[in-house]
């Protein structure tokens, strides 16, 4: 007798769903002859008593859809697929939304109530796209510490909830949203992300198990207590999935959006034949009979099939999961050069299109390496219709221009590469669109070779001493035009503080974590970075104008050495004027003239000398601002003249900011 047809229709979501009394399954067979959900005996030994039988068999509901109803099923239970057709056996279903810790590779998959765990978050609402300053980092690498504060890193993944040992660090550094690298499920011992092979399912390495799990629940309670919430219990603090709810809820709560970065473009490698690479896939298998993928391979994996409707369906529904079940606030689509060279432009406007529908104030960020860059940001029907893209002229334009005064004070710097990267990329509808970062997770990896890898701003300022004035100046202005430029800026982890060292997915690579030891009292140059790129976080966050639209790079002397722009809200002003100088000499007394969008007073509201050996009582600056006045000068109506510290970044403006 084949699974009862309650609660079956059209509408049946795909997967096991709890419903009154019991559970519903469907799922997509392709070619398959029968579809089993078999359930966990759990007075049996695994996996040799998990058997099939006829109550087990969906029923073929049509488009090679199978579904059923099981009475009895609650959350927690445990269940495996079994497909008749090509490779017969068990398989993971590949909407499961949690996968069990045991038997890995051949996990079981775990029936998951959405509403199980009590979120506090009602009251949150993410930053506006043009507002955010974001926070990339990995999962498995990036913190973890035991009950006495010791760095519990080497040797064992992090965490999801070890994360939240850093969580008021970085509120308190003032990004307002984080963007870990991929947390779908892979198959392998550590890995940055980017191999997943079951994509709703939270990576179960980043999970806290068993006798771990009570200090992990007091700190997540503390951080509840102290925004007046009420307490987890154990049980909701179990699993993987409930973890990784609990480290976005908190963010919530301390006013941290959260951008997951999900990988559509490819899946795996690291597949086992339970898994979707296998599932109803004959031994022979060609171009023609995979089920979800093409032959075609990205980084080892398997790229999907989009051009079969069920399969972009999946990928569209996983998006809509996250949006809904685990409350995130964006997504960053990992490759979209790939999944446009492979079929997949029309999947990216489906896609764009339902997540605005879903949640608008979830931005859509894609990483788009095509030879129209802007293809990726214009709505359809002409684009794809993503709210940002990767830009990396800013990028390069930063990096070489520190690499080049490398050369020391006789050096020839470009300083014309940043005045032409701080305008958007061409044909952008808005500057806020550019996704700008100096550092990432793919240039620092350490994984790579040649080209493919970049040294840290710190590193690549100074080659031969990281901590130096040059490399400390240098990185400064560095930072400082990523944060002051127009875009969407993201900083990777440890660059606020002038971390050094490539990095590595890899929790047996302890010589290349982020070291956070410098921030307590070891390295007086990481201590000063930080300050410095948390007073000038704050600084964007007060300053309407650094996140607006209004640009005009006005002095950039030819062969020169410093830049100077104006940022303003169109139609309303609030004018800043920044300005860079990688001159290894200090323009004393007010002896650097350059122009000035009005007269009056102008507050200097930043001056990065002050961060070497902080507090540097021999800074060179402006204190109490200066006054612009006639004559006019580059195109601008006033001018003054300023003091100019060497390698320094200057920030002016007509107010001091909102709060």
């Amino acid at each position: 007798m084949s699974a009862s047809q309650n609660f079956i229709s059209a509408n049946t979501p795909m997967g096991a769903n709890l419903v009154v009394g019991g559970a519903t399954f469907r799922v997509w067979g392709g070619n398959a002859k029968a579809v089993y959900v078999v359930r966990r005996d759990f007075d049996m030994n695994l996996p040799t008593h998990w058997t099939k039988n006829d109550a087990d068999l969906l029923v073929n509901i049509g488009g090679a859809h199978w579904a059923g109803f099981f009475p009895g099923v609650k959350e927690g239970d445990e269940y495996r697929l079994w497909v008749v057709g090509g490779t017969e056996g068990f398989k993971r279903d590949p909407y499961a939304r949690e996968l069990s810790f045991t038997d890995w590779p051949s996990n079981n998959c775990i029936v998951c109530d959405p509403a199980g765990y009590p979120w506090h978050d009602a009251g949150f609402r993410p930053p506006a796209f043009n507002d955010l300053l974001i926070y990339q980092f990995h999962i498995g690498v990036f913190y973890a510490v035991d009950a006495n504060g010791k760095d519990i890193r080497p040797g064992r993944v992090s965490k999801y909830l070890d994360v939240l040992g850093r969580l008021k660090y970085l509120a308190d550094l003032g990004v307002n949203a984080i963007m870990p690298l991929p947390i779908a499920e892979f198959q392998t011992p550590s890995s940055r992300g980017y191999n997943g092979t079951d994509i709703f399912s939270p990576e179960m390495d980043y999970a806290v198990q068993g006798a771990d799990l009570p200090r992990y629940l007091a700190l997540v309670n503390q951080l509840l207590a102290e925004r007046n919430q009420p307490k987890l219990t154990a049980p909701q603090l179990a699993g993987q999935a409930n973890q990784l709810k609990a480290m976005i809820d908190l963010f919530h709560l301390y006013g941290i959006a959260v951008i997951l970065d999900v990988v559509y473009n490819h899946a795996g490698p690291g597949f086992n034949e339970e898994s979707i690479e296998y599932f109803d896939q004959p031994a022979n298998r060609t171009d023609d009979n995979r089920l979800y993928f093409v032959r075609d391979e990205e980084a080892g994996g398997r790229v999907f099939r989009y051009a079969e409707g069920n399969v972009r369906q999946f990928l569209i529904n996983n998006a809509k999961f996250f949006l809904d079940e685990y409350h995130v606030d964006g997504l960053r689509y990992d490759q979209v050069t790939v999944i446009d060279r492979k079929g997949g432009w029309f999947f990216c406007q489906d896609l764009t299109s339902t997540v605005r529908f879903v949640k608008p104030t979830a931005i859509q960020i894609a990483e788009y390496w095509g030879d129209i860059r802007e293809l990726a940001v214009l709505s359809p029907p002409n684009g794809m219709g993503f709210d940002a893209g990767y830009s990396p002229r800013l990028r390069d334009a930063i990096r070489d221009v520190i690499q080049q005064s490398t050369a020391g004070a006789s050096s020839s710097i470009e300083m014309t590469r940043i005045r032409d990267a701080l305008y958007p990329p061409p044909n952008y509808p808005n500057a806020w669109r550019a996704f700008q970062c100096i550092e990432n997770h793919d240039l620092l990896d350490d994984n790579h070779t040649g080209n493919d890898k970049q040294p840290r701003i710190a590193a690549l300022a100074d080659s031969n001493d990281h901590r130096s004035w040059f490399a400390c100046s240098r990185a400064r202005v560095a930072n400082g035009l990523l944060l002051t430029a127009p875009g969407i800026p993201m900083l990777f982890m440890g660059q606020e503080f002038l971390e050094d060292k490539s990095w590595k997915d890899d929790p047996n690579a302890s010589n290349l974590f982020i070291w956070w030891a410098g921030l307590e009292g070891q390295d007086k140059a990481t201590s000063d970075h930080h300050r410095f790129t948390r007073d000038l976080l704050w600084l964007r966050r007060k300053h309407p104008a650094l996140r607006g639209e209004g640009l005009n790079v006005f002095h950039c002397p030819a062969g020169g050495k410093v830049i100077a722009f104006h940022r303003w809200l169109p139609g309303i002003g609030r004018d800043i004027v920044v300005v860079a100088s990688l001159f290894e000499t200090t323009f004393y007394d007010h002896s650097y003239r350059l122009g000035f969008p009005q007269s009056g007073h102008w507050n200097e509201v930043f001056n990065s000398d002050i961060y070497q050996n902080w507090f540097n009582s021999g800074a060179q600056g402006n204190p109490g601002g200066i006054d612009a006045s006639d004559p006019g000068m580059d195109n601008l109506p006033a001018s003054a003249g300023i003091t100019l510290p060497a390698n320094s970044l200057l920030i002016f403006a007509r107010d001091w900011g909102d709060f």
